[in-house]
């Protein structure tokens, strides 16, 4: 593949402005200079250095992001920063998206990716992949609340109930539940059907990748890391 046009499909911009990156000088393809914006490389693996940071070609990227609260999940945000503000540039123009939304004042982690397959396969109801949330609750849970959204509540807008596949008290005023259905701000409507409600929100896992058990990297409030093939194996997904 030509240098400008592989440059390109990893969002430095347009072919011209990656062909002048490389007559500038700015760009070292597996640590040697390339000047030559009509060199051509074999892109499985290639390590290039733009500005003296270091990139690795990727036919598609896919990440994970500690959100912080107070960020919108969208590029025209109305309140809020926007959420790819927290990625780097070249990640955001190749067209990367979240897979599903949260709400501004939740946090937790967030999956990206430029892959549609991948964005589909976790994002569709059909495979009911499990969410694990931690929810600070306004008023005190008592022993009715949880066996409640473990035998299902029935949201304003549904026809049947949404029931938790887990829910454990953590201590009067939070719970972790885990639900698999991916409505709307489910876990919010659930705890306000069940008679309390949701003061903070956080999503500590997605499948079985984690904030908190080591199968990812720790990543504080607005860091993010490249999933691996062992990171996507956990989500079910094979590319």
């Amino acid at each position: 593949m030509l240098i400008d046009r592989l440059l390109q499909s990893q969002g430095f911009g347009s072919r011209k402005a990656c062909r002048q990156l490389v007559e500038a000088g700015d760009v070292r393809v597996n640590g040697e200079p390339c000047r030559d914006p009509q060199a051509e490389f074999d892109p499985v693996g290639l390590t290039f250095e733009i500005d003296d940071e270091s990139w690795t070609y990727a036919e598609h990227v896919y990440l994970a992001l500690h959100k912080p609260a107070n960020f919108e999940c969208t590029h025209q945000p109305q309140h809020h920063h926007s959420v790819y503000t927290l990625l780097l540039e070249p990640l955001v123009r190749r067209g990367v998206q979240s897979v599903g939304r949260l709400d501004a004042d939740t946090t937790g982690l967030l999956l990206f990716s430029d892959d549609g397959r991948f964005i589909h396969a976790m994002a569709s109801p059909k495979r009911h992949i499990v969410k694990h949330y931690r929810a600070t609750l306004k008023h005190a849970l008592d022993e009715a609340l949880p066996q409640k959204l473990l035998a299902g509540v029935l949201l304003a807008d549904e026809t049947e109930p949404l029931s938790a596949l887990s829910v454990q008290a953590l201590d009067s005023h939070t719970l972790m539940l885990s639900v698999d259905q991916g409505k709307y701000h489910q876990v919010k409507r659930m705890i306000a059907a069940a008679g309390n409600r949701v003061e903070a929100l956080h999503r500590s896992g997605f499948g079985a990748l984690s904030l908190d058990d080591g199968s990812l990297p720790a990543l504080a409030p607005g860091d993010c890391c490249y999933l691996n093939e062992t990171h996507l194996a956990l989500l079910g997904y094979r590319r």
